[in-house]
């Protein structure tokens, strides 16, 4: 669908767009998109590394093992953004008594 447009049709659209939000703005989305973007892809780089690593297959059932240590993982930010980076805390499991 989007191979099928027009020139006419493009410029359209960006006139829209450029209507719709205004100049100034567009660059601040535009950057603010690229920063969600890299955040996506580091994540999902670290969700594969993770599945990659290959657990050691025991004989202890899953009850008998402790809980392992939760280590902190920190949200990476844009280069030279250092104000956006902030530490990914899991929630705690709470017990019913």
């Amino acid at each position: 669908m989007i191979g099928n447009l027009k020139p006419l049709e493009i410029v359209l659209i960006i006139a829209v767009i450029l209507l719709l939000f205004g100049a100034k703005k567009l660059p601040d989305m535009a950057r603010s998109l690229g920063k969600s973007a890299r955040i996506l892809k580091s994540e999902a780089k670290a969700m594969k590394k993770d599945d990659a690593e290959p657990a050691a297959p025991t004989t202890e059932t899953v009850a008998d093992t402790p809980p392992p240590a939760a280590s902190a993982r920190t949200i990476q930010a844009a280069p030279g953004d250092v104000t956006s980076s902030r530490p990914v805390s899991e929630p705690k499991p709470t017990t019913q008594s």
